[in-house]
């Protein structure tokens, strides 16, 4: 393994085309410091449109993912999707990583779109977070000194995908501690790979059509399956019916518009496909158990 340079390690961010939108894009950042620099703006709840695995090395406190908070611990790693609500809380004792990247990045051909179903640790439908053991985290920083190496000398002939292969490599040393926990969320991952690329596939049309208001029916419909496999599916995996999982988009939705504009509970309800506000409002307070306008002006003075 590389040794890191003494400049190295006084870092606290690196970057990948950090200002061109669309091209591949990565970044390596300590969470102490990326905290002084954001602070305000990252105890809010907000959404990135890229991908991020947050590996928290020291601290306690909770981190919020889709409004749900989560404890952190020592070595605790979070595993966010695009379009994953979260913030941290107001504490400022952590010390860990972030690390920041778009599909363009790690995705370049068929291959790594198979790689990136196989490990799909990035799924928040399927993870959120894992612990790791002391060996654990001794090999994983063993591979973040690579990358971080990488990205402070720009080899000028393999650079980017001499990070794209640390990343990956990455990934699966995660993905194999995972497996060998052999849980999620106290159930047992399924192995069968094709259940989990349906379970993708049916978490992608979730997103494409939560706006819809398309029934289970029709969503079993789109993936050539009845509504009980489907049923099944989710069942088996994520201990959630189809419902709860278009639902909880949904209402992730909500919540982030609630927060983030100044639109008003007529048009988030009609921008989520609610033809009538009041049952917007009932939907929304059934699942939450407050009004949508209690709920932005209860999260506003946080």
């Amino acid at each position: 393994m590389q040794k890191t340079s003494d400049s190295l390690n006084n870092a606290s961010e690196y970057h990948l085309n950090q200002y061109q939108q669309n091209a591949p894009r990565f970044s390596v950042c300590e969470i102490d410091a990326y905290l002084k620099k954001y602070d305000k703006k990252r105890r809010k709840a907000h959404a990135e449109n890229h991908y991020q695995i947050i590996w928290f090395k020291k601290g306690n406190g909770s981190y919020f993912v889709n409004f749900k908070a989560w404890d952190i611990d020592r070595n605790t790693l979070f595993f966010l999707s695009k379009n994953d609500n979260h913030y941290f809380d107001r504490n400022t004792n952590y010390s860990g990583v972030l690390i920041q990247f778009n599909e363009e990045f790690l995705i370049q051909d068929n291959k790594d779109i198979s790689f990136f179903s196989k490990h799909g640790l990035l799924d928040s439908q399927k993870h959120t977070s894992c612990s790791l053991t002391q060996d654990d985290a001794f090999i994983l920083d063993e591979y973040l000194k690579l990358i971080k190496n990488e990205l402070a000398d720009k080899n000028e002939n393999s650079h980017e995908e001499l990070l794209r292969s640390y990343l990956k490599a990455f990934i699966i040393q995660v993905h194999h501690r995972w497996e060998k926990a052999g849980t999620s969320d106290g159930r047992q991952i399924s192995p069968e790979n094709r259940k989990q690329l349906q379970l993708r596939k049916f978490v992608d049309l979730v997103e494409e059509n939560y706006k819809n208001e398309l029934k289970v029916s029709e969503y079993a419909a789109l993936m050539q399956m009845s509504s009980r496999t489907l049923s099944g599916l989710t069942s088996q995996l994520l201990d959630k019916s189809p419902s709860e999982i278009i639902c909880e988009r949904i209402l992730a939705e909500a919540k982030r518009m609630l927060l983030e504009t100044s639109y008003s509970i007529s048009k988030i309800g009609h921008c989520l496909g609610f033809d009538d506000d009041s049952y917007f409002v009932k939907y929304f307070k059934k699942y939450t158990g407050v009004p949508p306008s209690d709920f932005r002006r209860s999260s506003l003075k946080k």
